[in-house]
C-alpha cells in the first residue's frame, strides 16, 4: 500500500520564488471524507490518484500514469467543477523538497508549501516564506477547493 505523508503551510511571502513552474489542471471523480479519485494533467504527465482518509499527516495514496487525451477528456467532461488550476513550483530547502502550488481561477490568491515526510515524527527546518501550519485544516484540501473555492471564503 502506498502511503503519503503530507505537511501544508501557508505562504508568507515571494521570497521562495524561483525558476519556472509546471501547470497543472486537476479534478475530482470522487470526492467524500473517507476517499477521492483525482485526475491530474500536467505538460509532462497525467495521473489518476486514489486516496483514501486522512489520519494527521498520513493517508493511502495510489497513483497511476495515465494517457493525457484521457486525462485531459476526464477533466472535461466526468470531472466536478471548478477544476483546480495552479502552477506548481518545487524548491529545495535544507535537503527537502517543498512543492508550492499558486492557484488560479476560482481559488486565485491561494498559495500553499507542501513537504513529504517519510516519517510522521521527522523533524525539519520551515523554511523563512512558510507560515501557519493547515495540514489538518479541511479547508485547504484540493478537494474542498471544488465545493468551496478560496474566492467564496
Amino acid at each position: 500500500m502506498g502511503i503519503e505523508i503530507e505537511r501544508k503551510f501557508l505562504v508568507t511571502s515571494d521570497a521562495w520564488r524561483q525558476g519556472t513552474g509546471i501547470r497543472v489542471r486537476q479534478g475530482y471523480i470522487s470526492l467524500d471524507e473517507k476517499r477521492s479519485v483525482r485526475v491530474r494533467s500536467t505538460p509532462v504527465g497525467a495521473y489518476l490518484t486514489i486516496k483514501g482518509t486522512s489520519r494527521g499527516a498520513r493517508r493511502s495514496e495510489f497513483e497511476y500514469e495515465i494517457p493525457t487525451k484521457d486525462a485531459d477528456d476526464l477533466l472535461d467532461s466526468i470531472c466536478g467543477k471548478p477544476v483546480i488550476e495552479k502552477v506548481r513550483y518545487r524548491v529545495v530547502y535544507r535537503g527537502l523538497t517543498w512543492e508550492i502550488d499558486e492557484f488560479l481561477g476560482e481559488n486565485r490568491g491561494l498559495v500553499i508549501a507542501e513537504v513529504e515526510l517519510d516519517r510522521e515524527d521527522q523533524e525539519f527546518d520551515r523554511p523563512p516564506w512558510v507560515g501557519e501550519e493547515v495540514t489538518l485544516d479541511p479547508r485547504y484540501y484540493n478537494m474542498n477547493l471544488v465545493g468551496k473555492p478560496y474566492r467564496a471564503w
